[in-house]
């Protein structure tokens, strides 16, 4: 039964098949552009001290915007969000406030409390919530305390400032709704939620991204006030691009205009070229210089200037609209201002009531639906031109001299200019290419094409290296991420499949095309002597290892590594997925998915045996490990990790479908195995029929799979309540420990903050819960059961006697995932810890933060309070396992995991 299309929907079919532009104005605007390194052009690569916070209200920016609640078009031409000052702040709030690198005791950390409460995914409908206090912000406090505390001690965050007892503080909610796609309607509420009447400025913002300080041949933009409609304020904005729009504003507060160009007196001690600023606001609001304002009302960056005395309990409301109707054509601008208001965010109920599914219960449902609007507030257009960058700091490589730039010298060819899910707009204000392929998981449940364009983005010519290589993120695009873009295109594409019908083959057939030059990178570049046993430093798991796995080992010699191995066979089972997909409709694809069956084959049997000498898996312990080779000694490394799990998450289920259309294919394959015995003995037997006569490509045969699995299942070791430990709880008692000369080298079980500065310490890999890696272990285990069955099963937990078959283990895994956010008999969210506030009071308790990882014992919050990107991943468990059943599983195979039960689950697309 087809699934009849509500408004949203509607929308995303106009802006995929009619071009509508639905999503050209979104939050595009970042969190943070300060401390970046686009904005740096320091010698060294201090990107945090080249550009701070303090510096950010007076200095231009070259790259991009930041601001609160921000909304811009989709290349950051006009920008608006809010700014607010309580009468006692140094400062005008305009962005959030974080520590940088160095400040922190656990690295980088922002300091504020804001949510993403609900956005569809056209920004039809958006909603946003920061919570300013009534007293001064303490910001010495919070850099001083966090500096003087140590790793072993917890962050010093804001609510343990006593800024917000007796609730002294304001909720300034943010709502947007489209009248059409070009026309914004912004309403501004802020409630007194304190015990006395108090003061608040509301100075909604609008300005320019500044493009022609860097380019003197660039039209310079303008903004003015012009007479508009009766009873309300108007700000003519002219862009040469962009063209023209007007921004009303009900009633008649006063307007502040200035320049978004640098106070070069303050920040470099040079004169200005103009009296107005870029913090000209900043400092008619707080020091009363009227000076500091054109009184001429033009710039090219203009505020309304509101100020609200608002009695406790009380709330105040601001309507604005951003149109490109001029006062002349346009009806009276908030005539219908309510009327669409509402009837958007009814649209959007009505939408989400399709995506979540009826049977989750209010508490699930709303923390379903905040993870995907996290996931949709987190786009941010990202521009960066690398080779203009390295130009302006003298290392363009094709001069005679060039300088050295610190950091993407040999990236010159990449220009980013596009709307990009970022992981945190905060404290990842940057794409990284293996958070960006788990993003695509939940972004997938309510916007397909999106998820498509994401994935297909950094395998453009103007991102992926000419030698192959996905660039990883701008601290280092060198760096090497682990290879899971194939899985995420593979999964993607089974989706939409099954939303419509039919894959978009020539997206798939694209995508495959570039990640065969990526894959035959990796083949070339860390496959050290073609053994087919890989390296790749510290892949995405920062401080996991004994070792810092991208620096030189203090041992000499090399690594290597089980994950790196388990990451390129599950590459090699991605790729043949594709090819022999490819190939159900195209015979040239065929003989791809032959070769892929081959280096899948060699890359499984070499995480288990590598010729005579000793390989990554230990009989012994039933466990992989990194084996550490110098000269002609080699030695495992027996930290139990996730490292030592991932080779579980290389295992692929084909249908017996290819080898009916080529049969000769078999042929070949089945010689190429019975030629090599040992394939066989090392690794499951890819010949061995399973359910519905399915084959199974995996690493562990059923002996191994079961000793793997005994230890994750296992409470004292990998399982938590909430979810898969990164490491083992062993090392809690039996820390892993190596000598190199007088330096000892440690990995014991931390399962809260990282206690070395490995990576910047602001993340642990050392025991807490990560999202993405929990996702890779569901969907293997999901896997393993459409081969297997019912009839496997195993005791989950280990020692509990109760027994469960793999569709059921990963059930229980994402369970106790999900769990990490909901409300536990006793009330409280495991997530917010002992922070009371969070637990009890009715205006903080159901407000959910995604953070980047979890505790690994009772599953509080840690790292960066905003990664709705992986952690946003949670919504498709969620989904997943109330839409499906074990025995759906074993009927379609794989394709189960992304198809619903009844059409009124059915996900939007």
């Amino acid at each position: 039964m087809e699934v009849k299309k509500n408004a949203e929907m509607k929308r995303l079919e106009e802006t995929s098949h009619a071009k509508v532009p639905w999503q050209k104005w979104g939050p595009y605007l970042s969190e943070r552009q300060w401390g970046t390194v686009r904005e740096d052009y320091s010698p060294h690569g201090d990107a945090w001290n080249y550009f701070t916070h303090d510096q950010a209200r007076s200095r231009a920016y070259r790259w991009g915007e930041d601001g609160l609640a921000g909304f811009c078009d989709d290349k950051q031409l006009l920008c608006f969000a809010l700014a607010l000052w309580n009468g006692n702040d140094p400062v005008i709030k305009e962005r959030l406030f974080g520590l940088s690198n160095s400040e922190g005791n656990h690295g980088e950390d922002v300091k504020e409390y804001y949510f993403y409460i609900d956005s569809t995914p056209t920004h039809s409908y958006m909603k946003y919530l920061y919570k300013y206090a009534q007293a001064a912000y303490p910001y010495a406090d919070l850099v001083e305390t966090n500096r003087r505390r140590t790793r072993d001690e917890l962050e010093y965050e804001l609510i343990d400032t006593g800024i917000f007892e007796e609730d002294r503080y304001f909720d300034v909610f943010v709502e947007y709704a489209k009248e059409d796609p070009e026309d914004i309607l912004i309403k501004i509420s802020v409630f007194n939620r304190g015990p006395q009447a108090a003061v608040l400025h509301v100075l909604p913002t609008l300005w320019f991204r500044n493009t022609w300080s860097w380019q003197p041949d660039s039209p310079k933009p303008s903004l003015r006030q012009i007479p508009g409609p009766a009873g309300s304020q108007t700000i003519s904005a002219s862009h040469a691009e962009l063209g023209a729009r007007w921004l009303y504003i009900e009633g008649e507060p006063g307007l502040l205009f200035t320049e978004n160009e640098t106070n070069n007196e303050r920040i470099f001690g040079t004169s200005n070229a103009s009296p107005y600023v870029k913090d000209g606001i900043n400092e008619f609001v707080v020091h009363a210089r009227e000076e500091a304002v054109n009184p001429q009302h033009s710039g090219t960056k203009a505020a309304s200037h509101h100020r609200l005395s608002i009695e406790p309990g009380k709330s105040a409301t601001m309507r604005l609209r951003l149109s490109p109707a001029g006062p002349q054509s346009i009806r009276p601008p908030f005539e219908k201002f309510d009327e669409t208001f509402d009837q958007r965010q009814r649209e959007a109920d009505e939408f989400y009531a399709e995506v979540i599914p009826s049977t989750l219960n209010a508490d699930e449902t709303n923390v379903m639906r905040q993870a995907l609007a996290g996931m949709l507030w987190s786009k941010q257009f990202y521009l960066y031109d690398v080779d203009r960058w390295l130009s302006e700091r003298g290392a363009d490589p094709f001069r005679i001299r060039p300088t050295t730039a610190p950091r993407n010298y040999q990236w010159h060819h990449m220009y980013n200019g596009d709307v990009i899910s970022m992981p945190d707009k905060w404290e990842y204000p940057w794409y990284a290419a293996w958070d960006l392929a788990f993003h695509v998981l939940a972004l997938s449940l309510v916007d397909i094409e999106f998820a498509k364009h994401q994935l297909g983005l950094v395998l453009r010519e103007r991102y992926l290296h000419p030698n192959g290589q996905i660039p990883a993120y701008e601290w280092n695009f060198n760096d090497v991420n682990p290879p899971v873009h194939a899985w995420a295109v593979q999964f993607t594409y089974r989706l939409e499949k099954i939303q419509k019908g039919r894959g978009d083959i020539r997206w798939l057939k694209s995508c495959f095309q570039k990640l065969l030059l990526n894959f035959t990178w990796w083949v070339n570049r860390k496959d050290r002597f073609g053994h087919n046993v890989f390296e790749g430093g510290f892949l995405g798991l920062d401080n996991i290892g004994v070792f810092d796995r991208s620096a030189p080992l203090p041992t000499g010699g090399y690594l290597e590594q089980a994950d790196g191995t388990a990451w390129m066979a599950l590459y090699a089972d991605n790729m043949l997925e594709i090819a022999m997909e490819l190939a159900m409709g195209d015979d040239g694809y065929a003989d791809m998915a032959l070769k892929f069956l081959e280096h899948d084959a060699l890359i499984t049997s070499s995480l288990v045996r590598l010729g005579e000498g000793i390989g990554m898996w230990d009989e012994e312990d039933g466990f992989f490990y990194d084996v550490l080779r110098s000269g002609e000694r080699a030695e495992r490394l027996k930290v139990r990790s996730m490292v030592g799990l991932l080779p579980l998450c290389a295992a692929t289920v084909f249908e017996p479908a290819f080898f009916k259309k080529y049969p000769e294919m078999s042929e070949r394959f089945l010689r190429f195995v019975r030629g090599r015995p040992e394939l066989r003995e090392t690794c499951h037997d890819p010949t061995e029929p399973g359910v519905a006569g399915r084959r199974l490509f995996a690493v562990l045969d059923e002996r191994r799979l079961r000793r793997v699995l005994e230890k994750m299942l296992d409470e004292n070791e990998f399982l938590s309540p909430y979810g898969l430990r990164s490491v083992s709880r062993y090392h809690q008692d039996h820390p892993y420990v190596v000598h190199v000369g007088d330096q000892e080298y440690r990995v014991g079980y931390l399962p809260a903050e990282s206690d070395t500065g490995m990576f910047g310490g602001n993340s642990n890999w050392r025991g807490p819960i990560w999202m993405p890696v929990n996702g890779l272990v569901i969907r293997a285990l999901l896997n393993y059961h459409t081969y297997y069955g019912t009839d496997f099963t195993v005791e989950c937990p280990t020692g509990s006697g109760r027994r469960m078959n793999l569709y059921e283990v990963a059930r229980e895994i994402s369970r106790r995932l999900n769990s990490i956010f909901l409300r536990g008999k006793d009330g409280r969210r495991p997530v917010y810890g002992g922070t009371t506030k969070f637990q009890n009071d009715r205006y903080w308790r159901d407000l959910i933060m995604f953070y980047e990882y979890f505790h690994g014992d009772n599953g509080a919050g840690i790292g960066a309070s905003h990664q709705t990107g992986w952690t946003g991943i949670i919504a498709r468990g969620m989904h997943l396992f109330e839409t499906s059943t074990a025995e759906q599983f074993l009927e379609l195979g794989m394709a189960a995991s992304i198809v619903e039960v009844e059409p009124d689950k059915t996900a939007a697309s």
